[in-house]
């Protein structure tokens, strides 16, 4: 007697089923079993070459898909899953930075400023959980709209602190209500900060600040920037000026400077080097910035000398502007006695002196250090400085024997490198035509990542009341993260597209140091070990981007978790998250991303490749 289900295929196919019905079974069965092999393997696995550029073609059909295997993984996680979602921090954790938790640093037995540094290795802090942005946070205004004024609410610091700030830049905010409104660029006419510029261009032999880029000045290292008006005015020279200052629980330089869409990032003159390699930056900038540079033996000089690249310039602005008269140059005079003698041992000359203003330029040539007198400070031995992670301040002169050592004014006036500049990184891993080839490639794949954004944007943003139709990403996206930027390849793609964001090129420890490279294009960058906390703070990058990143850090020792609740944590509410990799560590991503409340969706790049795009948007949680 047959059986009830084949009673059923006998009306479908008659009493003896077709071959081509077998068939198809057959190869259904296949298939199922490569799917379930290839799941099955490791979520991470080796990173492979950058592939032939993917064009994302039929995106609404795209679009149809993901949304419907969003759907399935969202049923998917109704029950156990539901629950794994992770709940939000505590109110004092809203302006959290990890690594900065001076008791705990204290007891660990820091002590002589140290406690203030940055210290991951003695935090204990373990809780997992999302910081949530405080009951006034909101979404900023756009670029260039959001460099002028920004909602009070979204920083920490109080009116009072506002009000009495005395020094330069802060005299230029204004407080409004919920906002802090700073000087336009034609007010900065009025204000001092364009004359100040015009100022060390002057000193420096130049007829005016636009004529930085010709003398070779394309990136700044402004140390203590008060709340970044001197960089919003180089950044309006097309110039690359990176914030550094200390962590401050209130009140702090960084969290203002990023607010404004300008580059910044917490970091400091403490004990440790600033994760940049040598012959980094093209001028030095100190207004004010509270550093005793002939401390601990000129050590922190030694640093700055570290960073400069050949012909490049220190300007320091000393606070001499309250004494009178006579008082005056004996201000200066105290100042200069102990760096006269260290700027001579490191072969710095003093340019020009005006007012509280001085300008030293150091030497482009290398002869100049075996000149020096006997018993000066002395070379590092090659090799010292190969990797620059907060490694311990040094007491010796380091980059005199680097094939970089190449005076600023020499340069190429573009930010693209010539040949002959690629070849001083070593041909063992930068040749020009993989150099070349990977700058098309995401030229390509950048244009592919807007075709996406900004249909998503039009469709999915989250409406809020009384606001606007949000306009596409190049206005709603200003500070950008590659968190494995490799050649810095997007950043110079963003460039070509005339996209008004700026990137931080973040290159991961353990892989390959391309850092120099990204530097000398004139990009702003940083070596960082993403098993810690990136020196930020929280909702200050608008737009996360990784290639490989995941696969890289399969070998690891920290948590895919800790990764991605570190990426919430400095991700915008609205913020987007670009991830590309294998397909199993882009479907472990997607779980976690469901865990930490994002949206996700899956994008198969269609090339036959196992590589797969992950487009993430964090929400606006308000509680």
């Amino acid at each position: 007697m047959r059986s009830s289900w084949f009673n059923k295929l006998s009306v479908i196919f008659g009493p003896r089923p077709p071959l081509s019905w077998l068939l198809l079974c057959l190869i259904s069965l296949l298939a199922l079993i490569a799917v379930l092999g290839s799941s099955s393997s490791n979520a991470f696995d080796s990173v492979t070459p950058t592939p032939v550029p993917d064009v994302y073609l039929n995106y609404r059909r795209l679009k149809e898909q993901t949304a419907v295997d969003y759907l399935e993984l969202k049923s998917l996680s109704v029950g156990a899953s539901r629950q794994r979602e992770l709940g939000l921090c505590g109110k004092e954790r809203e302006n959290y930075v990890p690594c900065h938790n001076v008791s705990a640093n204290l007891l660990v037995g820091f002590k002589d400023g140290e406690e203030f540094d940055r210290h991951c290795e003695s935090s204990r802090e373990r809780e997992r959980c999302l910081v949530r942005p405080p009951k006034d946070y909101k979404t900023p205004l756009k670029w260039p709209a959001g460099r002028d004024v920004i909602w009070s609410g979204n920083v920490k610091i109080t009116k009072d602190q506002f009000l009495s700030s005395g020094s330069m830049t802060k005299r230029l905010m204004l407080l409004e209500e919920n906002q802090i409104a700073f000087h336009s660029e034609d007010g900065l006419i009025f204000d001092g900060v364009k004359d100040y510029s015009r100022q060390i261009a002057e000193m420096i032999g130049l007829g005016s600040d636009s004529e930085f880029l010709q003398a070779g000045v394309h990136t700044v290292l402004d140390i203590g920037c008060g709340f970044g008006s001197f960089g919003a005015h180089l950044v309006s020279l097309k110039l690359m000026a990176v914030c550094i200052a200390a962590y401050e629980a209130t009140g702090s330089q960084v969290q203002l400077a990023l607010e404004r869409g300008l580059p910044a990032m917490i970091g400091n003159f403490i004990s440790r080097q600033l994760p940049y390699p040598s012959l980094s930056f093209d001028m030095v900038h100190c207004a004010q910035c509270g550093i005793v540079w002939d401390k601990k033996d000129g050590m922190f000089l030694i640093e700055v000398d570290r960073l400069l690249k050949p012909g490049g310039y220190f300007v320091l602005t000393s606070p001499t502007s309250k004494l009178q008269g006579s008082s005056v140059s004996m201000k200066k005079r105290n100042m200069l006695t102990p760096l006269e003698g260290l700027t001579q041992e490191i072969c710095w000359s003093l340019l020009a002196q005006q007012d509280e203003t001085f300008v030293w330029q150091k030497t482009v040539d290398t002869d100049c250090y075996a000149s020096r007198k006997q018993g000066t400070i002395p070379l590092c031995k090659e090799g010292h400085d190969a990797q620059s992670y907060y490694q311990p301040l040094v007491s010796c002169v380091s980059g005199t024997s680097s094939k970089r050592w190449n005076p600023i004014q020499n340069r190429s006036s573009g930010s693209q490198l010539s040949s002959a500049e690629l070849e001083v990184h070593g041909k063992s891993w930068v040749l020009p035509e993989d150099f070349f080839d990977d700058l098309h490639f995401w030229r390509s794949a950048l244009k592919n990542y807007w075709s996406l954004l900004t249909p998503l944007i039009f469709s999915d943003h989250p409406k809020r009341p009384g606001d606007e139709d949000p306009l596409p990403p190049y206005n709603m996206i200003r500070n950008v993260m590659d968190m494995s930027a490799h050649y810095g390849s997007l950043n110079a793609a963003f460039l070509e597209e005339k996209k008004s964001v700026w990137v931080m090129n973040v290159v991961p420890v353990r892989a390959p140091n391309t850092l120099p490279l990204i530097l000398d294009q004139g990009y702003a960058g940083a070596l960082h070990d993403w098993c810690e906390p990136f020196p930020t703070y929280p909702r200050t990058y608008d737009m996360l981007h990784a290639n490989g990143l995941l696969s890289h850090l399969a070998s690891e020792r920290c948590s895919a978790m800790d990764l991605f609740l570190e990426m919430d944590r400095i991700l915008r509410p609205e913020g987007w998250a670009v991830l590309s990799d294998k397909v199993g560590a882009i479907e472990m991503a997607r779980q976690l991303a469901t865990q930490i409340r994002w949206e996700a969706r899956v994008i198969d790049l269609q090339n036959g490749s196992d590589q797969r795009l992950l487009v993430c948007q964090k929400p606006f949680i308000k509680k």
